[in-house]
């Protein structure tokens, strides 16, 4: 579903914060009426690079909200954020939602609509520039912001990785 490097990341110890996505009415037509129930998207992040989604149903829309927050907890991932900004330019894909992320200067603000705003301001990105092309379907461009995200790694993770010095990685 999402990328290979997914860093998984316990809720103990961490002050999270819930941000409400997309709510949606279904509607059951049965013999003795139409029944109503709701379902909420939800993204929970602490805002120094942790973040969730999750999604909630509920014949009441507080009841799926708070199951869809017990569900963001469930799948929290770690991000990298490099002063308040993405580390590179970056494109994530889920179903027909296509996202992409670069990095901006310092005092551009998170220029992004929707979906994409409340994953990237759960995560703490404060400068971003941001497009969603294809489906805009809410829960397929959190899916997708999500999955640009993790794919980010930032000069020190690729340092480790490879196995050299931080300035090895930065020589053309």
């Amino acid at each position: 579903m999402l990328a290979s490097n997914l860093k998984r990341v316990k809720t103990s110890d961490i002050e999270l914060k819930d941000r409400l996505v997309a709510i949606n009415r279904v509607t059951k037509v049965t013999k003795g009426g139409r029944a109503f129930t709701f379902s909420a998207i939800v993204v929970v992040g602490d805002e120094k690079g942790v973040v969730g989604y999750g999604l909630g149903k509920a014949k009441e829309v507080t009841d799926a909200v708070s199951k869809g927050v017990d569900d963001a907890k469930k799948n929290l991932v770690k991000v990298s954020v490099a002063k308040g900004t993405v580390p590179h330019e970056q494109i994530g894909k889920f179903g027909g939602a296509l996202v992409l992320l670069k990095p901006a200067a310092p005092g551009t603000g998170v220029i992004a609509g929707g979906a994409m705003r409340a994953v990237l301001e759960s995560v703490g990105i404060t400068d971003v520039l941001a497009k969603s092309k294809g489906s805009s379907n809410p829960h397929n461009v959190v899916k997708a912001t999500i999955d640009a995200l993790v794919q980010m790694r930032d000069a020190i993770g690729v340092s480790q990785q490879r196995g050299v010095a931080m300035e090895k990685i930065f020589e053309g």
